[in-house]
């Protein structure tokens, strides 16, 4: 998949392109029918399926603050790929950009930019000066628009902010039902401390670039190892771990005003400082706890490890 950062550079492939627009944060069921419908319009026209999405959340300009989103741009890059877009447009959302109408945003980055032949949108899309960039708007002004309905669950619309709720009570299960696939999370391994190797039970740390993830506790999980950067191909093993994010009262008398993510891989050696990881969280375990020595803490881990095994060889 081709990313796009710089819009001075922005062409489409030589026939153009069917594209849709959205921040898409969490590439959810919703999102995925969207994508679906572009890649299906996009073989019919025998052009290049494209996303057109924004560096950051969009509200992070029009209100001065955005939510805690499900996913960074890295990660819904990655997700695009895996849904056979071609092409990702990665816009920064600024005051200039802000202020740009729908028609001229369509002209300039969807026809003059991309030669888009066709809109595939979202039943609740909205672009441009004052969200004036709806379907009907853009089917007035002679565009071959696709509009795509909205996906419920139990008769509710599947919404990023649903699924947000969802993963920050800790509900996995209503989470992954939206989403269509399990809450997970990108992250880049980074230096700790070294004391999880001291103690037999090895961790990479994650900087997960961004606030939203499973609330404290002790998780068995599924692991993809990706390359250093977004456009290098991941490997396609996939690991089992159990995973702490938590503040370690066990160990650090004074705690870090954030929770910490350490993955402790199952049958795993290498070094993967640098390394991105794609962290599913497959079941929560337990809270967080702490213990009077590392005695107690060494024995937990290891039902831990047991319990995770146990889960993760059932799922």
């Amino acid at each position: 998949m081709r990313t796009s950062f710089d819009t001075r550079e922005l062409k489409s492939s030589a026939g153009g392109s069917v594209v849709s627009v959205g921040v898409f944060d969490g590439v959810h069921l919703g999102h995925r029918a969207i994508l679906a419908a572009n890649l299906e319009l996009a073989r019919e026209l025998d052009v290049e399926p494209t996303v057109v999405t924004f560096r950051r959340h969009p509200k992070s300009t029009l209100l001065g603050h955005a939510p805690r989103t499900l996913t960074t741009l890295d990660h819904r890059l990655e997700l695009f790929q895996r849904a056979g877009i071609k092409h990702a447009v990665a816009l920064t959302f600024d005051e200039q950009l802000a202020q740009l109408s729908a028609e001229d945003f369509a002209h300039k980055y969807l026809v003059e930019g991309l030669n888009a032949r066709a809109l595939v949108l979202g039943f609740d899309s909205k672009f441009g000066h004052g969200r004036r960039g709806t379907p009907e708007l853009m089917r007035s002004l002679g565009y071959d628009v696709r509009v795509v309905d909205r996906v419920e669950i139990a008769g509710r619309a599947i919404s990023s902010t649903a699924i947000r709720e969802a993963v920050e009570l800790g509900d996995l299960e209503s989470a992954e039902r939206m989403l269509g696939r399990p809450v997970s999370i990108i992250g880049h391994v980074v230096h700790g401390d070294a004391r999880g190797r001291t103690i037999g039970f090895p961790t990479a740390n994650l900087d997960l670039h961004h606030g939203l993830h499973p609330p404290v506790g002790v998780y068995a999980c599924r692991v993809r190892l990706l390359g250093e950067r977004a456009d290098e191909p991941a490997e396609g093993q996939i690991l089992e771990a159990v995973t702490n994010i938590g503040y370690r009262p066990t160990v650090v008398s004074e705690p870090s005003s954030a929770p910490r993510v350490e993955v402790h891989l199952f049958d795993y050696e290498g070094d993967l400082y640098g390394r991105r990881l794609e962290l599913s969280f497959v079941k929560h375990l337990r809270g967080e706890q702490r213990f009077e020595g590392l005695e107690g803490l060494i024995a937990q881990i290891e039902l831990d490890c047991e319990a995770a095994r146990r889960v993760l060889g059932d799922s």
